[in-house]
């Protein structure tokens, strides 16, 4: 097999093909992970993957991470404690894995600890007839296309992450409805970081849900991340993944973020995840 990498129009992401993930030689290894780097986002079709080859696929970027804050699976379990179940399925009214069938807002992964993940893999088991797409958006691109004065200004911010609640807008089991702005629980970045292997500036938002700026007084915080957010949303370049049997999407989790489309809550959506522990701490560009 000859690997073949072709960069999407939109700005962000790769199709890497010509590769078997679950048997991959130390070239191909390097190859991906520069493509990693260098497109954010890479998709890999028609893949054969069990929970073992996942995961040491997975494993070739760093150790793996464990399960998130509420995504213990009780009533499935996968072959592989790195593998989370991202699925709507239900077993005798118990549901078999995380997020359901709802939208998901836009967000990175777990920027609510200390030392987010560096990357998260996906592998599509079951997917609906339509809907469920998953989108993600190019940080560094939301950076540069900042104004000189906004990226001035947000020199030495930082932003408390929300721990409390999933990208699905859902209360995470163990945590209270409301805190206050100082008892909040979550993990405080940059608002700009400096990627460790690309040298780049990004955006890092994580995502908007009680997010406060820590320098600024609520009601400055709170117009300072809205004006982010509504400016990511309209200059930063996406795409949208649309799902197929077999497909593995891994994306660079300190320089992108994600969301979902809804779906049919009567159709059936399986997906088996793993993520790449943070090598070092999301650091101040």
């Amino acid at each position: 097999m000859s690997i073949s990498i072709t960069p999407f129009p939109d700005g962000i992401g790769a199709d890497v093909a010509g590769v078997d993930l679950a048997n991959l030689t130390p070239g191909e290894v390097d190859a991906i992970r520069s493509a990693w780097i260098a497109h954010q986002v890479l998709r890999f079709r028609g893949q054969k993957l069990n929970d073992d080859a996942l995961a040491n696929f997975s494993a070739n970027f760093g150790e793996l991470e464990g399960a998130p804050i509420g995504f213990k699976t009780r009533t499935y379990k996968t072959d592989r404690p790195e593998v989370t179940v991202i699925s709507n399925i239900k077993i005798d009214g118990e549901a078999i894995g995380g997020l359901g069938d709802g939208e998901a807002e836009w967000h990175s992964d777990m920027t609510y600890i200390d030392m987010p993940p560096d990357a998260s893999a996906l592998y599509s088991l079951e997917i609906p007839a339509s809907g469920g797409d998953t989108w993600f958006m190019n940080m560094y691109d939301a950076y540069d296309a900042l104004p000189e004065a906004m990226k001035a200004k947000l020199q030495g911010l930082t932003c408390k992450h929300d721990a409390t609640r999933s990208s699905d807008g859902k209360l995470r089991s163990g945590f209270r409805e409301t805190y206050t702005r100082e008892e909040l629980p979550g993990a405080v970045h940059p608002l700009v970081i400096r990627h460790p292997d690309s040298g780049r500036k990004a955006l890092y938002l994580g995502r908007r849900l009680n997010a406060h700026v820590m320098e600024l007084t609520p009601a400055e915080s709170d117009a300072l991340l809205d004006q982010l957010w509504v400016h990511v949303r309209a200059h930063a370049k996406t795409w949208s993944q649309q799902w197929r049997v077999g497909d593995l999407v891994m994306w660079d989790n300190r320089c992108t973020m994600h969301r979902r489309d809804s779906f049919d809550p009567s159709s059936r959506r399986l997906m088996h995840r793993t993520q790449v522990r943070g090598s070092t701490p999301p650091a101040a560009a």
